[in-house]
């Protein structure tokens, strides 16, 4: 039976495609640069000395583009606001906010390969969402009930075949590499639809961590989803393809250049915090060395907004010394500080704009 959009496509075949649609030179130079790419990132990580600089930064900007793609909305001034102060009332930015939590969440239980499972998937998708759904029991699809562009796998044991398969493939299948299978699995997440919300946000965050799990990366902080958004229209249009026509290669080509993109953006992103660290460093150290300590810096740098209680609560000072330590960074022009409800925050204002620009 062909492919028909208003019908579900119980006929969606299971992994893995024949080579024959996808497996060319065009491919394997992508790859090539993707892995290399990836690598120089990987071994990049370890000069940041805390990973916090990195978790509480960067994965706030994949989780920011993810849920922008679902058209949910938010600015980077008032996310990493709400993440420091834990004051929103705005219903995007606490969506963006869930999902930093579970892609870090998923990423801190996966201790071993075989954690990369139907359990954690849920798990995510509960907390994206803030659901306590599991796979999905109805029959969903995509579009307005006026024009149907397509319509998943029906629910039940056809759909448990096909993320079992899924599964099989992402924890068994050696045959292919794991980049190139990413792309494969990403699509097929996306075609299956398990889940009856949140199905897009779900499948980046499996993503990253299937880049983890692969070990091509170390920590979660690779933002795919800006590729993603910035391409928005290639994206679902490649996706139909792939549905409609079998064109497998255009898609594994569009995924790979987005790793190879992405990897080259998040790397200059870490060597940009990292030199402003070292220059914040040295500023203190010669303009205020009474109250420099390394812990004070990183502190700063964890997250761009920062307040007298987290260097308490991390023992840098007693509530008046940090509120003196903070006030006299904001006197060498490296914080700004905004009242925000009834306390102070204090903006790193060169983290701030790493993070901000494009």
């Amino acid at each position: 039976m062909s492919f028909v959009k208003e019908k579900p496509y119980n006929k969606l075949p299971l992994l893995l495609p024949d080579k024959n649609n996808w497996e060319t030179i065009d491919v394997y130079k992508k790859l090539a640069d993707a892995r290399a790419a990836l690598a120089e990132l990987k071994g990049r990580l370890p000069i940041i000395p805390n990973p916090l600089m990195l978790i509480n930064t960067l994965v706030l900007q994949e989780a920011k583009d993810s849920s922008t793609i679902e058209n949910i909305f938010t600015t980077n001034d008032a996310l990493y606001k709400a993440f420091s102060s834990n004051l929103t009332n705005d219903i995007s930015t606490k969506e963006v906010l869930r999902y930093r939590e579970a892609l870090w969440n998923a990423f801190t239980k996966m201790k071993k390969p075989s954690d990369y499972s139907e359990k954690l998937a849920v798990e995510i998708f509960r907390t994206i969402t803030d659901k306590k759904e599991e796979i999905r029991k109805v029959q969903v699809y995509i579009g307005s009930k006026d024009h149907i562009v397509y319509t998943p796998p029906s629910y039940g044991n056809i759909l448990k075949e096909k993320l079992n398969n899924w599964f099989d493939i992402a924890l068994k299948d050696k045959s292919v590499d794991p980049l190139i299978k990413m792309a494969i699995l990403h699509y097929q997440f996306e075609a299956i639809h398990p889940f009856s919300d949140g199905n897009g946000r779900t499948g980046r965050v499996l993503n990253v961590l299937y880049l983890c799990k692969e070990k091509l990366i170390d920590l979660p902080v690779i933002y795919l989803s800006k590729f993603i958004l910035d391409n928005k229209n290639d994206y679902y249009k490649l996706l139909r393809d792939v549905t409609e026509n079998k064109k497998w290669e255009s898609w594994i080509l569009f995924m790979l250049g987005g790793v190879n993109e992405t990897a080259k953006l998040t790397l200059n992103k870490v060597n940009s915090i990292y030199g402003e660290y070292l220059s914040v460093i040295e500023k203190v150290k010669e303009k205020a060395p009474d109250i420099y300590t390394r812990e004070l810096i990183e502190i700063i740098f964890n997250q761009p907004y920062c307040k007298i209680a987290i260097l308490e609560e991390k023992k840098i000072a007693s509530r008046n010394t940090a509120s003196k330590y903070l006030r006299r960074l904001e006197e060498l022009g490296i914080l700004v500080s905004e009242i925000v409800g009834r306390e102070t925050l204090y903006k790193n204002i060169l983290l701030f704009n790493i993070l901000s620009s494009k």
